[in-house]
């Protein structure tokens, strides 16, 4: 018993120096090929419960080491690494790929994953780190450039610019074109919120874990009708095991316009008036002593002040935007998966007063209960936006067209001074002459739209007792926002001044009607409901595995709201809501409902030969009930090559699979163009001065048509993925396709008295196209300090419509030009690619200078007409993205490309603004000012508008960000920092004469520059 004791004494005498002897491991895991560090990795001592995983910058902390204890480094993926601990620090460890685990990567993909080894159709998948750097305002500046086959062209420089993205070109004509995106889940409508023109603007973009983009049938039939554009499926970051983990990131960025209209200085313009409209000097300047001189070298004209105003300097500003966030990550109670972050972003338009505030809150958990039978995965994202919604058509419109030797403001003392301090120039009557003041319509009028949004879902995936490998999934999603617009007019603000002339004056007075202007309230209430079974089970033999789903899909759209337009009372001198008893409360309502039942199976033979069939069928609200239903199948098959005898001990080939894809997909959402309700006869209200009966509130009929039917577009995918060498220093995959299209959603012309409008949609035809996409990436240097890969993609596509139901032509509404009353450029036409200008073909002179309204007579009638008219593609058929990353010690790099080539831009601004006698003024005393340019046409007259003159080539190559960072390990105890400076847009290599060639509607009139940004942050994981 003594000896007992003894030993027990002995042991504890011994504790004190045990627990002093345990130590605790930082490191860092990267990955060998590249040095770039890896996310999520766990860190492990073996045989012992529990353990770590590295953070964002691939650190990690463990404790309670002790010497002996062997760690275990693994990912997926990846060679697992063992290290024998003998009191060090700091550890460095640098992972292998290994080729046979990452076949075994997972890619999402509909209802479920699917290994990257066992994947049929074209699919992309983008993780965090392969993502574009530097600031990004929404999620999807992430993908720009980085996906083959993924055009992403947003409508200019706003903070919130919509994004019109392109998978593989648009099956449609009037459908909606984007593709179906996918957050965590959660399917989100397409059609915004008020007061929100990009979507993704409604989620952090540092939240997002992985992008999977879904191009082809075989990989999007799963869901039907939505999926017909291709599918994005975005994931966003989870908790971990281990210790908890924080970050703190913050971005400041300043922006400049870099290439401003080039319009004529007060200088230049008065040279300009004096040579070519010297009668019409005298309207130069203002009189003497009526303002403050903004530039006293200006030389005066007959007795008058001349200016030198830069408009465009007035309204442009050096913009301050700041992006600040922070995360935490843990595994609460030892069970659950936890991460949750919080951000505010601020971002200014290079545009004055054009703000978007954002708040941003997320909460995820991962928890897995009853020995790992049910999985949950709970997401919840709250975002508020608050921005103010300048006319930035207006504002930009206005500065390129005001006379420069105007000035900005009046002299305070000036009896004309009536417009709150701004300068404005009035006609005898005392009306508005020319141009509004742009500084007066940026700072006399605000509208902010507030928009407050929850995204969220919980998902239930339980393990069946009963039959092994059979799980059942519930999935409830929730889209809710609420807008709220107000749209408000300051004292004297040009925009409400109206002429008064009830007491016979000349001139007559004037009068503001300041105040609300506009109001809108609207409420979004969309819910999803997916209920399916799951099927997975390996097998030996002939089939060795099956994978299979079956289900029913729910999915309910419902907007609602209210718009008020005030109008002023000349009574009582108030604004008051423009009356309307027929709906009293301006109400809209609009309601879509789909409800689908899908089955997908999965086969593995021989673990070689994989195949998918698909079949789904989708029940749309805005179809009759007879042609309500559509069934869309589908089916691929790949064949994983490498596993061949020939190929598998093969030094060349580490991977390599020939894919092979077809299906049938659908298109209902023509909501944009013909409401909620396209094929139901339905009455609204009209106002009093809308009336047959003077005076007597009603309704009208509005348009419908009962035949409206599925739109439906059939793809074949023949693709190859491939990895080349020892660690795939070469990977890759190539693609072909062709898609067809029929029955044809579009708005097409009625004929007069036969319905209820002179246009309305129709299935009226059909159209294809076809084109290939490859992707390549490769490791170019891997040493230990230092490491090189590039990445580079490129596509080809190409739309011909083949038929519209006996029609030859149809205007598209999105390519109104700026001349006249209701002017388009653009058609779609039998025989020709979507969306192609109809122009005349422009005559040159010896000197190739155009002759003003020479055209080429095609068809040799002596006549110039529309038959001499030809077709020429505006959007380009070439897209294509690359990009470096490079690391030396301790120093990051990386840089983002993308370009087309091909396509055409309609210069509107050089048609605007470029011909000599657009300076002249139009029934009134205002001059225009004009280009700064040689000029072509002296009026434009007769045809010029439809010259191909105007159609310039849209090829450009864009440098879309450069980063450098650098890491400080331990900069703060036990926290990893890492500073970085880039450069956005940094520049643009074109033939393009105008603003921007990057313009989705190929229309370049008041374009809304994108800014070159330069920005300093910094990451801090702790």
């Amino acid at each position: 018993m003594k000896t007992i004791y003894k030993k027990l004494l002995f042991l504890f005498l011994l504790l004190p120096f045990t627990v002093l002897a345990q130590s605790t491991l930082s490191g860092t895991v990267t990955d060998r090929a590249t040095g770039q560090p890896i996310p999520g990795v766990n860190v492990n001592v073996q045989g012992a419960v529990g353990g770590t995983s590295t953070d964002f910058d691939g650190k990690f902390q463990l404790p309670n080491l002790k010497n002996g204890d062997k760690i275990l480094v693994s990912f997926i993926g990846y060679k697992t690494e063992t290290i024998a601990f003998n009191g060090q620090k700091n550890l460095a460890v640098s992972l292998s790929e290994d080729t046979n685990q990452l076949q075994e990567v997972v890619v999402q993909v509909g209802y479920g994953t699917v290994k990257k080894k066992d994947a049929t159709g074209a699919v992309a998948v983008l993780s965090a780190n392969q993502l574009n750097k530097g600031p990004v305002g929404s999620a999807d500046q992430l993908l720009v450039g980085r996906a083959a086959g993924v055009r992403i062209t947003t409508d200019g420089g706003q903070p919130d610019a919509n994004p019109n993205i392109r998978i593989r070109g648009g099956s449609s004509l009037s459908g909606n074109n984007n593709p179906l995106i996918i957050i965590d889940g959660v399917p989100i409508d397409n059609t915004n919120p008020a007061g929100i023109a990009n979507p993704l603007t409604l989620i952090n973009p540092n939240d997002i874990d992985t992008f999977a983009i879904l191009k082809d049938a075989s990989a999007t039939a799963i869901y039907g009708s939505r999926a017909s554009n291709g599918v994005i499926i975005i994931t966003t970051k989870k908790g971990v095991s281990g210790a908890p983990k924080f970050n703190f990131s913050s971005t400041i960025t300043t922006g400049k316009v870099n290439n401003p209209v080039d319009m004529m200085s007060g200088p230049q313009f008065t040279a300009f008036m004096q040579k070519y409209h010297p009668g019409y000097t005298s309207l130069l300047g203002v009189p003497n002593g009526t303002a403050v001189i903004d530039n006293p070298a200006t030389p005066e004209i007959e007795g008058r002040t001349l200016y030198n105003t830069d408009w465009q300097d007035l309204i442009y500003r050096q913009s301050i935007s700041t992006d600040n966030n922070f995360s935490a990550r843990a595994n609460l109670f030892g069970k659950v998966p936890f991460r949750a972050s919080v951000g505010y972003a601020k971002n200014e338009g290079v545009v004055k007063t054009n703000d978007l505030e954002r708040y941003t809150g997320s909460i995820k958990l991962s928890p897995t209960l009853f020995n790992n039978s049910l999985k949950i995965d709970f997401n919840a994202k709250g975002i508020s936006v608050k921005k103010n919604a300048i006319d930035a058509d207006a504002v930009i419109g206005s500065a390129l067209g005001m006379d420069p030797t105007k000035p900005a403001y009046d002299n305070p003392g000036a009896s004309s001074n009536i417009f709150g301090g701004y300068y404005q120039l009035l006609n005898a009557n005392n009306s508005i002459s020319g141009a509004q003041n742009p500084l007066a319509i940026l700072n006399q009028r605000s509208r902010p739209e507030e928009v407050q949004k929850l995204l969220g879902n919980i998902e239930l995936d339980y393990k069946l007792p009963f039959v092994d490998g059979l799980r059942a999934v519930v999935n409830g999603g929730l889209e809710v926002s609420k807008s709220k617009i107000r749209e408000v007019y300051s004292d004297n603000a040009i925009q409400t001044y109206q002429i008064d002339n009830s007491a016979g004056t000349n001139p007559p007075t004037y009068v503001f009607n300041p105040g609300l202007n506009y109001a809108e309230n609207q409420t979004v209430n969309n819910k999803t409901l997916d209920a399916y079974f799951a099927y997975n089970k390996s097998l030996s033999g002939f089939v060795t595995r099956v994978d299979a789903q079956a289900g029913y899909s729910y999915q309910n759209f419902v907007t609602d709201g209210n718009k008020e337009i005030f109008r002023y009372n000349t009574s009582n001198g108030l604004r008051e809501v423009t009356p309307n008893p027929s709906n009293p409360n301006n109400r809209y309502y609009n309601e879509r409902n789909l409800q689908s039942f899908f089955g997908r199976g999965n086969f593995d033979l021989l673990d070689k030969y994989l195949f998918t069939l698909t079949l789904r069928a989708d029940g749309s609200s805005l179809f009759s009930e007879d042609k309500r239903w559509g069934y869309f199948p589908a089916a691929g098959f790949a064949w994983r090559v490498k596993d061949e005898t020939f190929l598998k001990d093969s030094k060349t080939f580490n991977d390599l699979k020939l894919r092979l894809g077809y299906g049938i997909t659908g298109q209902q959402d023509i909501t944009g163009v013909a409401g909620s309700y396209p094929y139901s006869a339905l009455f609204a209200p009209t106002s009093a001065s809308s009336t047959y009966i003077p005076g007597v509130n009603g309704y009208y009929a509005k348009p419908y048509n009962e035949d409206l039917t599925w739109e439906k577009t059939t793809t074949y995918n023949v693709g190859i993925d491939f990895g080349l060498f020892e660690n795939d220093i070469v990977t890759g995959s190539i693609d072909a396709y062709q898609k067809y299209t029929k029955d044809l959603l579009s708005v097409v012309s009625a004929s007069p008295g036969q319905a209820l409008t002179n246009e309305f949609v129709s299935n009226v035809g059909s159209m294809k196209n076809r084109g290939f996409e490859s992707n390549l990436n490769v490791k170019v240097i891997r040493k230990e300090d230092f490491n090189l890969s590039v990445n580079g993609n490129i596509a080809y596509n190409i739309g011909k419509i083949t038929d519209l139901n006996n029609r030859t032509t149809n205007v598209d509404n999105a390519s109104n030009i700026p001349v006249g009353t209701g002017q388009k450029i653009a058609y779609n036409t039998v025989g020709q690619q979507p969306y192609s200008a109809w122009v005349f073909q422009q005559v040159y002179d010896s000197n190739n200078r155009p002759i003003e309204n020479a055209f080429v007579d095609k068809n040799g009638d002596g006549v110039i007409n529309d038959s001499d008219r030809s077709y020429v593609a505006l959007r380009p058929n070439w897209t294509y993205g690359f990009g470096l990353t490079a690391n030396y010690k301790k120093f990051d790099l990386s840089t983002t490309f993308n370009g087309q080539i091909g396509g055409k831009v309609y210069n509107a601004r050089k048609l605007q603004s470029g011909f000599i006698d657009k300076a002249l003024p139009a029934n009134s005393i205002s001059l225009t000012n004009v280009l700064d340019t040689e000029f072509d046409f002296k009026t434009i007259n007769g045809n010029v508008p439809f010259s191909d003159f105007y159609l310039e080539d849209a090829s450009f190559l864009r440098c879309q960000n450069i980063t450098l960072g650098y890491n400080f390990d331990n900069a703060i105890k036990g926290a990893v920092l890492r500073l970085y400076a880039a450069a956005n847009n940094v520049f643009i290599v074109t033939d393009y004469t105008g603003v921007d060639p990057e313009n989705f509607n190929a229309i370049d009139n008041n374009f809304y520059p994108r800014s070159r940004t330069f920005s300093f942050g910094l990451n801090l994981d702790f």
